[in-house]
């Protein structure tokens, strides 16, 4: 049991007192990790226990009293204190003022939001309790009378009344992350970000690198919206405080799909969603079509037998699609092959696989274990922390070969990241065999495709020493389902350390004079790739900067 939850942790006070079993916290672990949310929720959510529960053990966590709300146990003159709607807003109800301080029972307790909302209006100190949400919102109406109608609470200049009266009558939140998914394609956004800040939530569009605001949503029924959101999209985290998934939809009965990311804010889930068009990491690099240099250094990286590799991307998934490419590409036979994480090695060939610890002490550790069963090919899922960097590295000055994946976005973040490394002493260059780095980016649709004239401030962005004839974007067609593109393709960069380039990177102090070098042997990466498409028209100013200027 001790392995599986921490002394003092909610999953801990639960067993200690009997109400779930090792079994339960298996199984809760398990729908935490499929679907994105609290232990507490999956908990609830797999009807092991009650919500009752959960609200008493994280009493018991934060040392924090846990009480079953009655109206006689409230003050008036404490509920004089605090507004109405800051009562509703942050799901808390006054009990009892005494002295300078403020007692109050609240449903979440970790909600630092509305402890200082009730400060401010109160000059008081706040002393918390926890209490059933249900049980406040009754006290609630009982105190202040009730409102009427519940409203969502959504406010914006974008949308029509009809619109706005439509979206706050369903407090569930579906009809407000419609209308939000259809202004994202007929606006054609990069991106929209719900986006909490304590006493509101911000929604604000992004569109050529340039961020606006939308509306603001009321906090209070922002954890239901969440919730909504979390299961609709099937979110699996990515790492603890963060996660991904992908949310079907349907416009103008056309499929559309969008990429739904979350991480972990103060006052609520900070959420990004964007369209999303996939893009298939084929078998054979022949059939990613990368200029000759790019696939020529690519396949030269993969017929090392020893060194290592680093592949660089934000995007896990397809970090670990072009580490089995190389795998798919690399004579593998005859040789011992082992898998360091969940992701690598899903392609065509087929190799044992050992699951990396979430600590970077432990991952660093189990990557030196892995030594002790002589691998010929040692894959790495990620190695971007200093302790499991430095365990690949030394992996690779013992003979091994080593793919190991760097959560970085862009090649020349990568150079500074290993530069900073170095003079850390994390590594030696010379075992570096070269590293592979990529982004998405997505292809106009031909069908919609038009021309117009970007604004100036895009254009000062993109930093063109000279312009297309024409820029073109999309507004959605059929043919597209209304996405605006047609296909997804990668902007690769493969670049070998060979002898040159490693004096010039050992001699540097910081990435430019990696840069000066890059240009003067005329290296063809993905910036100039990148830029080749916008001049031929096939991406739009938008893309361009998010995907190869930002």
């Amino acid at each position: 049991m001790a392995e599986l939850v921490k002394k003092g942790s909610l999953g801990h006070i639960l067993s200690s007192s009997q109400i779930i079993t090792e079994s339960d916290i298996v199984n809760a672990l398990e729908e935490q990790k499929r679907f994105g949310i609290r232990f507490g929720e999956a908990l609830v959510n797999l009807g092991v226990v009650t919500q009752e529960d959960i609200d008493w053990a994280l009493s018991n966590q934060l040392d924090l009293p846990y009480i079953r709300l009655k109206k006689e146990m409230i003050d008036p003159e404490a509920i004089a204190l605090v507004p109405a709607d800051v009562a509703r807003a942050y799901n808390l109800i006054p009990l009892i003022c005494t002295g300078g301080e403020l007692n109050v029972a609240v449903a979440d307790p970790l909600n630092r939001a509305a402890v200082e909302a009730v400060e401010a209006h109160t000059g008081l100190r706040v002393n918390l309790s926890v209490a059933l949400i249900r049980e406040i919102r009754q006290m609630v109406d009982a105190w202040y009378g009730p409102v009427g109608q519940e409203r969502l609470g959504f406010s914006s200049t974008a949308f029509s009344d009809k619109a706005l009266e439509a979206i706050n009558d369903d407090i569930g939140g579906d009809t407000l992350l419609n209308y939000l998914m259809v202004f994202i394609i007929q606006n054609r956004l990069s991106s929209l970000s719900l986006q909490p800040l304590g006493d509101e939530v911000a929604i604000t569009g992004k569109r050529g690198g340039i961020t606006r605001p939308i509306g603001t949503l009321a906090p209070n029924y922002y954890p239901d919206v969440i919730l909504r959101l979390h299961k609709s999209a099937a979110i699996g985290p990515l790492a603890e405080r963060s996660a991904i998934g992908l949310l079907p939809f349907t416009y103008q009965s056309r499929p559309v799909t969008f990429q739904v990311v979350v991480m972990q804010g103060q006052g609520g889930d900070y959420v990004t969603l964007r369209t999303h068009v996939s893009a298939t990491v084929p078998p054979r690099v022949a059939e990613l079509h990368l200029p000759v240099a790019q696939e020529a250094a690519f396949n030269l990286l993969a017929r090392a037998h020893q060194g290592i590799t680093f592949f660089a991307s934000r995007n896990s998934q397809e970090r670990c699609r072009f580490m089995d490419l190389m795998l798919e590409e690399a004579d593998t036979a005859g040789k011992n092959v082992i898998i360091l994480g969940e992701g690598p090695g899903r392609m065509n060939k087929r190799f044992p696989r050992i699951p990396l610890p979430r600590s970077e002490a432990d991952r660093a550790r189990l990557i030196m274990d892995a030594l002790d069963h002589d691998p010929d090919v040692l894959v790495i899922e990620d190695a971007t922390e200093g302790m499991p960097f430095t365990a690949a590295c030394r992996a690779a000055m013992r003979g091994k070969l080593v793919l190991a994946g760097l959560e970085i976005r862009g090649t020349r973040n990568v150079l500074r990241h290993l530069l900073l490394y170095q003079q850390k002493n994390y590594f030696l260059p010379g075992f570096v065999n070269g590293l592979v780095s990529f982004k998405g980016i997505q292809i106009l649709c031909p069908a919609c495709r038009t021309a117009y004239v970007p604004p100036q401030e895009e254009q000062t962005v993109m930093h063109l020493d000279q312009p297309p004839a024409g820029f073109y974007r999309t507004s959605g067609c059929d043919e597209c389902g209304h996405s605006g593109f047609s296909t997804r393709r990668f902007l690769m960069d493969a670049l070998v350390f060979d002898d040159e380039f490693l004096r010039v990177f050992t001699q540097s102090s910081d990435v430019t004079a990696l840069d000066n070098y890059l240009r003067q042997v005329e290296y063809h990466g993905s910036d100039q790739e990148g830029l080749r498409l916008l001049m031929e028209g096939q991406v739009s100013p938008e893309e361009y900067i998010a995907s190869v200027v930002l």
